[in-house]
């Protein structure tokens, strides 16, 4: 570049490659890759079934109640302020006696943070047990953004197992190889994100145990608290506090059908006091002085949201997922290289396995969802995306007749390219 003497310019600046490598492994970065791939020519509906956001659907709409609260909240122009760090004190106390409901000890308002969704969650907790040296255990398939907020902190990511053969259990055996003395914590997400699965109460109190035995704490990943419909019901985290310290986080992204409200939670169930003592609450008080807060007329909502919207509400959601999910693993089986371990009980999402012996033209998962999006207008996520090499991960949390055209779409697709 010249300027006006004609002589080149030298700028100091340029882009952080980083930012992109840690992009790339997110499921918005890897499903906006995908949508790239899409045939512009083709007319039909742009089928997204890759993406746990069910919010856009009529059936899938949130409760009216919470609608008037944020409604009544705005206009009370009670919440026009800044937020305090924490969170304003209504809404902590809103979510500790909603949380509260499900646990054997009352959560304090001083256990709860709030955040600006379970991905801000995610970064504080993350952020607060970050020190040079020290590693953390997450599971494998998971939730990328563990790794990508792991990029930019001292935090080592090491992989254990979920097994699929037994309904995507924590291979416990493994947590107790791969930890060591700078292992800080472990991440369980239940109910599970990609997998569907949802924790007994008998595999949660293995893990707690697991977790004392090693001297870690567990970060519970439960942004889809409650939206289970199989044979086990939701187990929080919290009930094992007196076992071993635990981090909550989640959110009402997704039993209301409201993740564009982003607001969430991080919470302490600290039934023995270690995380005080560790200078650890301390750290989260601290970390969040220099972060972002949710929208405050959102969190003033909280106390009326969980208060009035009904019991129907949540039967509702849950029974549309129910039989997305039960839709989804019928008729996955109709498709000759596909297969599904198991059915999925919670959550928005279904694993399934690719059987590449059977397809003439594919290399792996990522060539398949590559190719379907062109050749099929539609999105669904590779496993690589959530460390899970040939498989794929299905959003059932869509209209019946869209989840039903985009399974006729994928079947089509393997047809097509069957040997």
């Amino acid at each position: 570049m010249e300027n006006g003497g004609g002589e080149t310019q030298k700028w100091n600046f340029k882009g952080n490659n980083s930012l992109s490598k840690a992009s790339g492994i997110t499921v918005s970065g890897v499903l906006n890759s995908l949508m790239k791939n899409l045939n512009p020519s083709d007319n039909r509906q742009i089928l997204r079934l890759g993406h746990g956001d069910p919010s856009h659907f009529p059936c899938f709409y949130t409760s009216p109640f919470a609608e008037d609260a944020v409604v009544d909240a705005l206009r009370s122009r009670q919440f026009n302020c800044y937020s305090s760090t924490a969170g304003i004190l209504p809404a902590r106390k809103a979510v500790a006696e909603y949380l509260s409901r499900h646990l054997p000890n009352k959560l304090s308002p001083d256990d709860i943070f709030l955040t600006l969704g379970c991905t801000h969650a995610i970064e504080v907790a993350l952020s607060v047990l970050s020190n040079p040296g020290a590693n953390i255990l997450i599971p494998k398939p998971g939730f990328p953004y563990y790794e990508a907020v792991s990029a930019n902190t001292d935090l080592e990511i090491r992989h254990f197992n979920l097994l699929p053969e037994k309904g995507w259990e924590v291979d416990l055996d493994a947590v107790g190889a791969l930890a060591d003395e700078n292992t800080v914590a472990m991440v369980i997400i239940n109910p599970g994100n990609p997998c569907g699965n949802v924790y007994s109460y008998e595999h949660l109190q293995k893990v707690a145990e697991t977790a004392k035995k090693l001297g870690i704490l567990v970060i519970a990943d439960e942004v889809y608290e409650h939206l289970t419909f199989g044979k086990n019901s939701f187990i929080p985290m919290g009930v094992f506090s007196n076992i071993v310290p635990v981090l909550t986080l989640g959110s009402i992204s997704k039993r209301w059908i409201v993740p564009g409200w982003r607001v969430g939670w991080l919470v302490t169930n600290d039934f023995h006091g270690v995380l005080q003592k560790s200078g650890l609450v301390d750290s989260i008080k601290d970390f969040l002085n220099i972060s972002s807060d949710p929208v405050t007329f959102i969190q003033g909502a909280l106390p009326q949201i969980f208060e009035n919207t009904n019991e129907e509400f949540f039967t509702k959601i849950k029974q549309i997922l129910r039989q997305g999910a039960d839709s989804c693993y019928e008729k996955v089986k109709e498709i000759p290289c596909i297969t599904c371990p198991s059915k999925p009980e919670g959550s928005m999402f279904v694993m399934v396995k690719l059987d590449l012996s059977v397809l003439s033209d594919i290399q792996d998962d990522i060539d398949f969802c590559m190719k379907l999006a062109k050749e099929e207008n539609m999105a669904i996520l590779p496993g690589s995306a959530v460390g899970m090499k040939n498989y794929l991960r299905i959003t059932f949390a869509v209209e019946p007749l869209t989840l039903e055209e985009g399974i006729e779409r994928i079947k089509a697709f393997c047809l097509r390219h069957t040997k």
